[in-house]
């Protein structure tokens, strides 16, 4: 009986998934009767329910990552309210305003600086629509073609450091915070050039009719310098010092986090954007994203409780396992429920609940000659989890990130429009999974060149 205990955990959190209550709400609760369900059947004793308690706190105590997850929201969060974002905007639209479809990669540059630091897809995505995609309708972009640049650079900055996600996928996968950062940096950096080629192609061959010509041109040499540091070079000066210090070793990620929100907040300042109102909105908005992903991480711990309580880990590893299929199969399966999962779910929920369980799995799949070393290996396999679920977020018609433009959308830009726009950016995704997959060194190239592992 307590062997089936396990597939009933899944099976009921698979089904109130669907039911639009609190993913944490669900998995606490799911813990908790679970925990009673094993002590009416004879399988749990009474103190096991002890654990509850301790499990809650040790689920965020001692993780030299977690502190910085709040001060990198809060960061984020800065860029976002303080209306940084709309100088960036305005900036790389004078910078790019010869090319072919600039509009577009602009987007996809603010997306770099912008997303990172958001953190949440949806934040990221409803962020750049509402600043963006007007402007882009406005000025003759066709409805696809804005909702697919907005899309891509919603959620390609999730993958690139210091994004949030990243943090976790270091913890999960237990590898260095640095060399996780610096493994997404080339599949990143390849997905934003493929991106600009298109968009800077399709934008020659058939260009936007210039339908509005709204670009507050700074009058003078001193107003477009003071423009271009406050929307171009302090943000991404913040972003680098934040990756840096963590790269050349100076700072812990709590430090790196500390000097992320330091320096969001006196960018506030310096463009003369504080108030009380405004700091009492930060404060606010970060703490309802940072309790949004610390509740999930206190109930992913205890429905974990009860889950490894009746061997789920060893149950789920041993399904696998008896599949008798070789590495790359394994990993291609593994991928593939991450990939479909990331339909339906955030990478909070994704990273806290299902990667603990495969993680078993992947760590004894033998890939050290295909990537160099087993160590490496766990890098080479964290990244293209990254990218999976990136892809996951874009890919109709569940991808999620793409209900998010919905809804920040003006009413003229329907689902249809969003999807035929996204569907050439899922083919550069499969395309840049395809090219990691099959070359690792694009992954380990940099951390090597670095850290030397």
């Amino acid at each position: 009986m307590i062997e089936a205990l396990p597939f009933l955990m899944l099976g009921s959190l698979a089904v109130l998934l669907f039911s639009g209550l609190p993913v944490a709400i669900i998995l606490g609760g799911l813990g908790v009767a679970f925990c009673f369900f094993g002590i009416a059947l004879g399988e749990m004793p009474m103190i096991a329910l002890y654990s509850v308690m301790p499990k809650l706190v040790s689920a965020i105590r001692g993780s030299l990552f977690y502190p910085a997850v709040a001060m990198l929201l809060f960061m984020g969060v800065a860029l976002e309210k303080s209306g940084i974002t709309r100088d960036m905007l305005t900036a790389l639209r004078i910078i790019l305003n010869r090319v072919p479809a600039g509009l577009t990669v602009a987007v996809l540059l603010i997306g770099v600086i912008l997303a990172p630091a958001a953190g949440i897809v949806g934040a990221s995505v409803v962020t750049l629509s509402l600043i963006a995609l007007p402007t882009m309708l406005a000025n003759g972009y066709s409805a696809p073609v804005a909702t697919g640049s907005i899309a891509a650079a919603g959620t390609v900055g999730i993958i690139l450091p210091p994004a949030v996600m990243l943090f976790f996928l270091a913890g999960q996968f237990q590898v260095p915070i640095g060399s996780m950062f610096m493994a997404t940096v080339v599949p990143g950096g390849i997905l934003m050039v493929l991106y600009i080629l298109y968009y800077v192609s399709t934008g020659w061959l058939s260009p936007p009719a210039q339908k509005a010509n709204d670009i507050d041109t700074p009058q003078s040499g001193f107003a477009w310098a003071l423009l271009l540091v406050r929307g171009l070079i302090m943000p991404a000066g913040l972003i680098g010092l934040v990756l840096g210090s963590i790269i050349a070793g100076w700072a812990t990620p709590s430090q790196s986090g500390a000097i992320g929100a330091a320096g969001g907040l006196l960018l506030v300042i310096l463009n003369g954007k504080m108030s009380w109102p405004l700091f009492k909105d930060l404060i606010i908005k970060t703490g309802q994203l940072s309790a949004m992903v610390f509740f999930i991480i206190m109930a992913a711990a205890v429905f974990s409780y009860p889950f490894r309580y009746f061997g789920g880990d060893t149950v789920i590893a041993e399904a696998l396992v008896a599949f008798h299929v070789g590495p790359w199969t394994m990993l291609l399966i593994v991928v593939g429920i991450v990939f479909v999962l990331g339909f339906f779910i955030d990478w909070i929920e994704i990273t806290v609940i299902t990667l603990p369980l495969f993680y078993p799995v992947l760590k004894e799949l033998d890939f050290a000659a295909h990537t160099g070393g087993d160590q490496t290996s766990m890098l080479w396999i964290s990244a293209i989890t990254a990218l999976v679920l990136q892809t996951s977020f874009l890919t109709p018609p569940f991808g999620f990130a793409l209900f998010f433009l919905k809804g920040s959308a003006p009413p003229g830009v329907t689902l249809g429009h969003i999807y035929r726009g996204i569907v050439p950016i899922v083919l550069i995704q499969v395309l840049v999974i395809g090219l990691v997959m099959a070359n690792p060194i694009i992954v380990t190239w940099l951390p090597h060149l670095i850290y030397g592992r």
